[in-house]
């Protein structure tokens, strides 16, 4: 069994390395700046524009499309340790890349040229309209949203809300679901259209807060009215009841992307912990020398370590068996990983003290960007349920002679969303 990173994993990753060391975490002070300056502005700062021309000078932009899920992985953790300009500024950052991922395997030609070229150069920006305010999302098929076919138009109808990016004027573009048939099979009542932001009838009604954070560094996060909407019919993505099929071909890359940021976050609370451990003095002795503190210390570094191996595991089987058959693992770190990086996040604040829930600090951000994700591509509660019925109706024991494939594959029937 070899652990060791491929040549073009230790390649990338050296890059991405220094560009962080280099350029993204001198020039995170220099954002701060710019966001007090311009409070009222939703759009990218100066900063982050210079940031992603260097990227693409170092050849660092759409990583996560160049490589494989297990090259990439990596590459995303790094970007996590810097998460408010590493993944904007080298054009991997959410809700784009899983947009980018939509378009390039179910959009027409026409729809690729129109959205996915300026997505690709970072001309334009994109959100996702899923969630909705007036019924629990954590069930898909509760979407309220109507897309009805009038004639060669689509009339979408409905308001969503925590719709990231859309608060910047960059964002042209809103991947819209919603139901095109209500009485067909529960999973084939969802359809997606796209839809340009500055078509009549959508109105971005406020950007929202993620507790207490507006994230206007990434475009924020909208609540969207639809009133009566009027889009070609070419604006549909894929087919007419393929829109929860195609959210979860999205969301299950997604998913192990917010995984990889987040290890690298923990990675990031680690360093400010030993610092922080090192000159600070409580009793008499430094913060180091404090058992508790040695026993967080260690407890979080097994925790990462144990959940960088399941994540690259993750990765490798999307690589080799599918996202379909790699789904029991893609589950487990969705569950598993914000979890444990919450509690890493939690002790780092403890060793911080009141410094670490003030804003003098990234750790308060951080956790609560962190915590988030547990509500993010379905709550905790859906994927625990959704994974331990697949694994009450599992039929091999666990003496069973191995299959011909790397992992069995996960027998779950409507992956949550």
């Amino acid at each position: 069994m070899d652990f060791a990173p491929d040549e073009t994993t230790r390649e990338v990753t050296g890059r991405v390395r220094d560009f962080l060391a280099d350029d993204v975490l001198p020039a995170e002070p220099v954002l701060a700046a710019q966001l007090a300056a311009t409070p009222d502005d939703w759009s990218f700062r100066p900063v982050v524009r210079h940031l992603q021309a260097t990227a693409r000078e170092r050849g660092l932009w759409n990583l996560f499309g160049g490589l494989t899920n297990l090259q990439y992985a990596p590459v995303a953790e790094l970007t996590g340790y810097s998460p408010r300009l590493a993944p904007v500024a080298m054009n991997c950052a959410a809700p784009d890349t899983g947009n980018m991922e939509l378009l390039a395997h179910f959009a027409t030609p026409e729809q690729r040229e129109r959205w996915l070229d300026p997505l690709l150069d970072g001309a334009q920006r994109s959100a996702f309209c899923m969630t909705e305010p007036g019924v629990a999302s954590s069930d898909a098929t509760n979407i309220a949203t109507r897309i009805v076919r009038e004639g060669d138009e689509y009339v979408i109808t409905g308001r969503k809300w925590f719709a990231t990016g859309a608060m910047n004027p960059d964002c042209g573009l809103l991947v819209v679901m919603g139901k095109t048939d209500p009485d067909a099979p529960r999973h084939r009542q969802q359809s997606m259209v796209l839809v340009p932001r500055d078509t009549p009838g959508v109105t971005v009604l406020r950007g929202l807060t993620v507790l207490g954070y507006d994230d206007r560094d990434h475009g924020g996060h909208a609540e969207i009215v639809f009133d009566d909407v009027r889009v070609p019919a070419t604006a549909l993505l894929g087919g007419e009841g393929d829109g929860f099929a195609m959210a979860q071909a999205r969301l299950g890359p997604g998913r192990i992307h917010h995984c990889m940021r987040a290890l690298g976050t923990a990675e990031r609370a680690l360093d400010l912990v030993r610092e922080r451990a090192a000159e600070r003095v409580a009793f008499g002795r430094p913060l180091a020398d404090q058992g508790v503190v040695r026993e967080w210390a260690a407890t979080s570094r097994i925790e990462i370590e144990s959940l960088r191996l399941l994540v690259l595991k993750t990765a490798w089987l999307m690589d080799t068996v599918g996202n379909k058959a790699a789904m029991t693992e893609i589950q487990a770190i969705k569950i598993a990983v914000p979890r444990a990086v919450g509690q890493i996040l939690d002790r780092a604040v403890q060793v911080f003290g009141a410094a670490g829930v003030s804003g003098d600090h990234p750790l308060a951000e951080l956790l609560a960007g962190v915590r988030t994700l547990r509500l993010a591509d379905g709550p905790d509660e859906v994927h625990l349920a959704s994974l331990g019925r697949a694994e009450l109706r599992r039929r091999a024991p666990y003496l069973a002679r191995p299959s011909a494939t790397p992992s069995a594959p996960s027998t779950v029937e409507g992956d949550p969303t």
